[in-house]
């Protein structure tokens, strides 16, 4: 499935997304800038979203493991439409991080001001992810790329039981995405719709979100490639318009398209 390549991801600007604005446009999910950047990513995503009304909101980074910062990030962007969630990118930190008292006590804080908490983990940390929803009930949680699962490698078996797991909790959503990267050479495209069906399977398409990872997804296909595959995946489903539409502005809580956001 995947045409992976190599090297540095491509620097981007809003205006190359190839995608349709669609019903209600796009979400534009922080991507790892550094976290000094993080309140200058939102000025420059609103000002953006002036000139594309299409970009209706931005996922935000907010250093959730530091209470005041966390507290901050709250008061200036609790009520502020435009920013529509946190993403704290916890992929990549030590075991256990998912249980520390004060990250989970800045997930809370979360919940207390409405905002979902976007959550990119790799599928060992699903069992974490698990325990962090359970002791954070109030907060809407969105499971990035389906947890980065390896369609048919390692792990996999593990990862389906996890995830099933995790969906038992009724405050947790997946977001369809960021699979192609996660593939090894010579992954077969039925392999890589078998995970998105395991996802809808595990949490339904009432809790499920279309995701395109653009622009990281370029380094394995293309835009229009990996959303003909969750059409695919969605072929036994009568709840497209859910999956690409209807989730996504309850979970974000878009206003209605021409109310000014910015």
């Amino acid at each position: 499935m995947a045409r992976r390549r190599r090297g540095p991801e491509p620097a981007v600007h809003p205006a190359d997304f190839p995608g349709p604005p669609g019903r209600d446009g796009v979400i534009v999910v922080e991507a790892g800038r550094t976290p000094a950047d993080a309140a200058a990513e939102i000025s420059w995503l609103r000002q953006e979203a002036r000139r594309r009304p299409w970009i209706r909101g931005i996922v935000a980074h907010a250093d959730l493991e530091r209470p005041a910062a966390a507290g901050r990030f709250v008061a200036g962007h609790g009520g502020d439409p435009f920013v529509v969630g946190v993403r704290r990118n916890v992929q990549d930190e030590a075991p256990g991080f998912l249980g520390d008292r004060v990250f989970r006590a800045g997930v809370r804080l979360l919940g207390e001001a409405g905002l979902p908490f976007d959550a990119c983990v790799r599928a060992p940390q699903l069992p974490e992810l698990t325990e962090l929803a359970a002791a954070c009930p109030r907060t809407t949680i969105v499971l990035d790329h389906l947890g980065k699962p390896s369609p048919g490698g390692p792990g996999y078996d593990r990862w389906r039981r996890d995830l099933h797991r995790l969906a038992r909790h009724g405050n947790v959503l997946c977001k369809l995405s960021g699979l192609a990267t996660e593939t090894t050479p010579g992954t077969t495209r039925s392999l890589v719709v078998d995970a998105v069906r395991e996802a809808l399977d595990a949490f339904g398409p009432g809790r499920c979100l279309y995701g395109s990872d653009w622009p990281v997804m370029t380094l394995a296909t293309d835009y229009e490639t990996w959303l003909e595959l969750v059409h695919e995946a969605l072929a036994d489903h009568a709840a497209t318009d859910a999956v690409f539409h209807r989730n996504a502005v309850r979970t974000y809580r878009l206003p209605a398209v021409g109310t000014s956001h910015v």
